[in-house]
């Protein structure tokens, strides 16, 4: 269902996310990685993802969108700003 209009931008924000989480976890994740359960993120890290996502992405994280299953994985934090409209260069 991906376009290529899309995807480009999808591609952007995951390897972003990856780089991110790789350098400050000093692990290799794979976009579909539960941070959670894999002990990769704690409650503590989760509030920096937040902070990452709004300010690399352009995004305001708020009310509803601010929830766990947002930030479980690269794809769902993907999913995330695509749908907020967030910037994807």
């Amino acid at each position: 269902m991906s376009t290529s209009t899309t995807e480009r931008p999808a591609q952007a924000i995951k390897e972003n996310l990856l780089a991110f989480l790789a350098e400050r976890t000093r692990k290799p994740v794979a976009a579909d990685t539960d941070l959670f359960a894999s002990g990769l993120v704690s409650s503590m890290f989760a509030l920096e993802l937040v902070v990452h996502v709004e300010s690399q992405f352009g995004v305001s994280v708020e009310g509803s969108d601010l929830r766990l299953e947002n930030f479980r994985t690269v794809d769902s934090m993907t999913e995330l700003v695509l749908r907020l409209g967030g910037d994807c260069a």
